[in-house]
């Protein structure tokens, strides 16, 4: 029992007070701390945090790759790459990206405190919301893969904090300047459909009766030919009497009434943001709100629990 006291102390003393942890925040915040490790599989729990909910996970997927491993399968190995931006596992070989558990989403972290291998995590799926439990098999340092989660998330989480409020702030006016801009540009099209229908009528009610519209030229009060936005200039000749140059064909670029191209704040910037902005903001408030729980536990608890 003091063992696992001074354990969790240990942890709550590195998350609160930010001594002790493993690696410099610069090696989390600009680039990532990678692990090769065995891959044991990820399977559905019905809670994000408890040691008992991970046990069972660990002694189901364990029980499934003894099936393989009696039929000359192998466990797959991958690649972790953590930092503040989630954890990746990835093909070894390749670099692909397998899955992508970001850290707001991590509720639940634990080691084999035994064994010193197996350590586990559980992540909610961004598409399904189901809660993951993911099982890996480590050598011997499943306790430091664990103690670097943990202090990936406390960036994380102390970066949302700092920047959190300002990020938000900056993202509803964007998002408030895009659906104005959408507003206006949709009244733009509408006064121009309004416009040519006038103009139509203009030039009918203009046309003397018995007249063709085609043997002259209607003009306005003021001896003007009407303006219409949908016909196109004629190009006249040029003094030298050769040929006019061909008019410049249109671009496919849509512009607003002043001629300038649609402001677009989701492609101008450097960071995409998300559809739904509020959503997701409140979507990493929440998860980070929750906390991530790190301890040490026991999961060799019987035969079935042996080495991989």
């Amino acid at each position: 029992c003091s063992r696992v006291f001074n354990r969790i102390t240990l942890i709550v003393f590195c998350l609160f007070l930010d001594k002790s942890w493993m690696h410099t925040p610069e090696a989390l915040a600009k680039h990532f701390i990678a692990y090769n490790v065995k891959f044991l599989g990820h399977t559905e729990v019905d809670q994000p945090k408890g040691t008992e909910v991970v046990k069972d996970a660990v002694r189901k997927l364990k029980f499934q790759k003894h099936i393989k491993k009696s039929e000359g399968q192998k466990i797959p190995k991958v690649e972790l790459q953590i930092s503040i931006y989630g954890v990746k596992i990835l093909d070894p070989k390749s670099k692909e990206v397998q899955y992508n558990c970001q850290l707001h989403r991590i509720s639940f972290c634990a080691d084999d405190k035994t064994d010193k291998r197996i350590f586990t995590f559980i992540c909610k799926d961004s598409e399904s919301n189901k809660h993951l439990c993911y099982v890996f098999d480590s050598e011997k340092c499943a306790e430091e893969i664990t103690l670097t989660i943990g202090q990936a998330f406390d960036l994380a989480y102390k970066k949302f904090l700092e920047s959190g409020g300002k990020d938000v702030e900056t993202r509803k006016q964007i998002g408030g300047l895009q659906k104005r801009i959408q507003d206006l540009e949709a009244e733009n099209s509408e006064l121009k459909k309004q416009l040519q229908v006038l103009e139509e009528q203009l030039m009918i009610a203009q046309v003397p009766p018995g007249s063709s519209m085609s043997s002259k030229t209607p003009t306005d009060i003021f001896d003007m030919v009407p303006f219409s936005p949908m016909t196109p200039l004629v190009p006249l000749p040029a003094s030298n009497g050769s040929a006019p140059p061909p008019p410049a064909r249109p671009t496919e670029i849509s512009r607003d009434l002043f001629g300038a191209e649609p402001f677009d704040p989701f492609t101008c910037g450097a960071a995409d943001f998300p559809p739904d902005i509020q959503s997701k903001l409140d979507e990493m408030q929440e998860g980070f709100k929750m906390g991530l729980t790190v301890e040490g536990t026991v999961f060799s608890l019987d035969p079935l629990e042996g080495r991989c």
